[in-house]
């Protein structure tokens, strides 16, 4: 099951290259960028659960790139960890203006960073998201990231994994693709109404027999998840 993916986003790529160990030695799915454009695009495809952004990038820098992601609706929510060589206090009120949720100052211990790292995904989760979700055996663990049918664990996804999420947090009601392409991949215009079932085939086949009934397909409307026939 894949962990919490985490986006790196810096021009140097030996910084990139040790950020990555360390995160990936804390069981992180890792993704890396070398400029704002390259990162927006991963943002788009991969839909990542935190930015490492660096301040200081030729182009684009980091807290431009900051202040326009959460200007859009799509990512205005993202959390951002700004890493800079900047250590004066006005450019940390001036990185946190932007719009980052923590602060990094360069140079930084991996255990550090990880320690923020992880604390920020701690705040900036949802309350109620962390909880376990249970359903006929069915159990899924956002602290882990992973999806288990009574006590054996499912290889599922991230897409497949948001879907399942949304769907056992919005139990018993029908939503459309379109509805569900807002929910689970943030209204990407780049993503057509039908690629939705695609994935809740992949979801069905990856719950099995004991559970793709959950997925319902309701005619004329969408899919609901639910566990009356």
């Amino acid at each position: 099951m894949t962990a919490k993916t985490i986006l790196i986003v810096d021009d140097e790529a030996a910084i990139r290259e040790m950020i990555a160990v360390a995160l990936e030695m804390a069981d992180y799915r890792v993704l890396e960028a070398n400029n704002a454009q390259e990162a927006h695009a991963l943002i788009v495809d991969e839909q990542p659960d935190l930015l490492l952004l660096d301040w200081m990038m030729p182009g684009t820098s980091g807290i431009e790139f900051a202040r326009r992601l959460k200007r859009e609706e799509v990512t205005s929510e993202l959390p951002i960890i700004l890493l800079t060589a900047k250590s004066e206090e006005d450019n940390k009120i001036l990185g946190l203006e932007a719009g980052a949720d923590d602060y990094i100052t360069k140079p930084f211990s991996p255990r550090e960073l990880v320690a923020r790292l992880r604390a920020v995904l701690r705040r900036t989760t949802p309350r109620g998201i962390e909880e376990a979700l249970e359903v006929e055996g069915l159990l899924l663990d956002p602290v882990s990231h992973r999806v288990s049918s009574k006590g054996q664990a499912l290889e599922i996804g991230p897409t497949e994994y948001r879907l399942l999420q949304f769907f056992m947090t919005h139990q018993e009601r029908a939503y459309t693709r379109g509805q569900l392409l807002d929910q689970v991949w943030g209204g990407n215009v780049y993503v057509e109404e039908r690629t939705v079932d695609v994935h809740i085939r992949r979801l069905r086949k990856a719950l099995g027999e004991s559970h793709q009934h959950l997925i319902q397909t309701v005619r004329g409307t969408g899919y609901r998840f639910s566990t009356r026939l």
